[in-house]
């Protein structure tokens, strides 16, 4: 080749695309990863479902009783069969109130104390009519004993003929005078020691006591009020120092309509719940059955006995029974299996369709279950067959919440 050609095939081609190096090829297909994986990943988050807050609660299973499930459900009030607005026997004004709401008193106990002046004085008075008649008394005795001595002496004078006929009856008729007189003055000591006794119960009426022990619920007047055992009109004038309530006497009373009444029974196991602490299931049963109806809302009325004392069950609050079912048979001799399914929230269950359904919570998803239904217990009913005791059971489940839905605990 001549020289020519070899510096032709020296010559930059200037017109030709540069080649792109190996790093920058990596580069760029590192950013389009890149802005593949930002793309995906906001269409994830874009089109991802937002979770549903639930309220969840456990399962509970049934408690192994010698009783069944609820047959009857009423609600009524706790109500006090010793309760007393205490007042003072008289008329007067209020020098000391000794009593305070929730204070416990005892039978006997001082509650108040009235301005006493006045029966002061009266006893005071009495006591000395009370002196006086006696001393009238001791003069009447002394001088009847000396009417029976000049009379036995002139007795003695007429055996003799020593005196006149007229001498003696004047004697016989002072002794019997005297006689009388001794017997009117110990009718009168009497009669005073009587009105002493009076003044006395009057003195100790202006001292209100406890008439028996439990629990001030009012405190109704203050030092300086006028209180009266009976209404003067005008409000100016209290009736009553306060009131006491005997919390060993609490029951529950209960309205009950007259056409569900043939499933009460008298000993019948019921169990009761307070509006206040709807968690706490208080064993009763029922005391008596009111023989008599309310014809205006055709209801009879249910006593029921407590199963417990406790302080935190107070005259007046809202309650709700359920009437169980007694177990016959082999329950009865304890032969019979424990009963069978959980308790779960009558708030929990819906309908769909002919089908009674619950939703549970799993890994973060709602879960739909077909359940069989039994009896009611207070705010629960029984799932016979569907939940297990201790599955998580979504209490008031969305009208839009479906299988596979995504929830999330409720704060």
């Amino acid at each position: 080749m001549d020289k020519t050609e070899l510096l032709k095939q020296l010559r930059i081609d200037r017109d030709a695309p540069p080649e792109e190096s190996p790093s920058r090829t990596r580069l760029w297909i590192g950013l389009a990863i890149a802005v593949v994986t930002i793309s995906v990943a906001a269409i994830w988050l874009i089109s991802r479902e937002p979770a549903i807050e639930v309220t969840v609660v456990a399962a509970r299973a049934l408690p192994s009783t010698g009783a069944g499930t609820s047959v009857l459900d009423a609600t009524g009030y706790v109500t006090a069969r010793r309760q007393a607005t205490v007042s003072a026997k008289i008329t007067g004004k209020v020098r000391d109130v000794r009593i305070e709401e929730g204070q416990r008193v005892e039978a006997g106990d001082i509650l108040a104390t009235l301005d006493d002046a006045e029966a002061q004085v009266e006893v005071q008075l009495r006591l000395a009519q009370l002196e006086s008649v006696r001393s009238q008394q001791a003069e009447a005795v002394s001088a009847s004993a000396n009417a029976e001595r000049v009379l036995h002496r002139q007795e003695e004078l007429s055996q003799r003929k020593l005196t006149s006929v007229a001498a003696l009856d004047l004697a016989r008729t002072e002794a019997e005078a005297w006689r009388a007189r001794v017997a009117s003055q110990g009718s009168a000591v009497r009669v005073a020691q009587q009105s002493l006794q009076a003044a006395r119960v009057q003195l100790d009426n202006t001292i209100v006591r406890a008439p028996f022990s439990g629990v001030v619920t009012v405190k109704a007047a203050q030092p300086g009020e006028m209180i009266s055992p009976i209404s003067a009109g005008g409000g100016s004038i209290r009736t009553g120092i306060g009131t006491i309530v005997d919390m060993d006497s609490l029951e529950i009373q209960v309205d009950v309509s007259e056409a569900y009444i043939n499933r009460v029974q008298a000993g019948q196991q019921v169990e009761a719940v307070l509006n206040a602490y709807p968690e706490w299931r208080i064993p009763a049963a029922v005391i008596a059955i009111v023989p008599t109806a309310d014809r205006s809302k055709a209801t009879v009325k249910v006593r029921i006995a407590l199963g417990t004392r406790d302080p935190r069950i107070v005259p007046e609050m809202g309650v709700r029974v359920a009437f169980l079912e007694e177990r016959g048979g082999a329950a009865a001799d304890g032969g019979s299996p424990p009963p069978r399914g959980v308790l779960v929230p009558v708030s929990a269950i819906r309908q769909d369709g002919d089908t009674d359904i619950v939703f549970l919570m799993r890994d973060g998803r709602a879960e739909r279950r077909a359940v069989t239904l039994g009896g009611t217990s207070g705010d629960s009913r029984q799932a016979q067959a569907g939940v297990a005791a201790g599955d998580p059971v979504i209490v008031d489940p969305p009208a839009d919440l479906t299988d596979g839905d995504a929830v999330t605990v409720r704060e």
